[in-house]
């Protein structure tokens, strides 16, 4: 409910100073003076912005990590589902793909099922994979060629998509395994981080 009211707090605060700049707009078409210039917005620097969320995203993913406990690494919430690791697993494996895929830099660990080694089922060892794969993200997003954004590739060979495109899926991948982990940390009586949505 507490987040519910935020919400529309924040749906009506940004309505309102859409409403505010339109009438300034309004009043300046009205009275013939000239608009200032508009403010650069972070879409003006496609990169700048690919850099910043996924560092928004890496920094996010570090506070779940470090909220779930030793002892919750391994947990399942029911048998037949992914473990907290195997999600992060997931979550870090797709993270190299993908960013490969988009970029066609080298993918680090091509071939390995990272949700199947144990090597990476301790904490430790789970947030430092997890923490590379974001870094190699990172690094790559300083480095695309925003003219190949829209090149047709071959996505995992089968799905039809450009760079730009594996860039956003990407990014929801790593979402929505993240957010599956906030029940693991409720169900080990662990409040999840607040969300980073900036």
């Amino acid at each position: 409910m507490k987040q519910r009211i935020i919400t529309l707090r924040y749906l009506l605060s940004a309505f309102a100073v859409s409403a505010a700049l339109s009438l300034v707009c309004f009043a300046q078409q009205s009275s013939g003076a000239a608009a200032p210039p508009a403010a650069k917005s972070a879409a003006a620097d496609p990169i700048a912005t690919l850099v910043a969320d996924w560092t928004r995203a890496r920094d996010y993913t570090k506070e779940y990590l470090d909220a779930m406990p030793e002892d919750g690494v391994g947990f399942k919430p029911t048998p037949d589902i992914r473990s907290f690791a195997e999600q992060m697993l997931h979550l870090a494996a797709a993270n190299f793909a993908f960013v490969s895929s988009a970029t066609g830099a080298a993918n680090p660990h091509q071939g390995k099922n990272l949700e199947k080694m144990e090597e990476y089922k301790t904490k430790a060892s789970l947030t430092k994979i997890v923490m590379e794969s974001y870094d190699f993200a990172i690094n790559a997003a300083k480095n695309v060629d925003l003219k190949k954004d829209n090149e047709p590739i071959k996505f995992f060979g089968r799905f039809d998509t450009t760079r730009g495109g594996a860039w956003a899926k990407a990014f929801e991948h790593q979402t929505h395994h993240r957010g599956q982990t906030t029940i693991y940390l409720r169900l080990k009586d662990v409040k999840p981080p607040q969300e980073k949505l900036f």
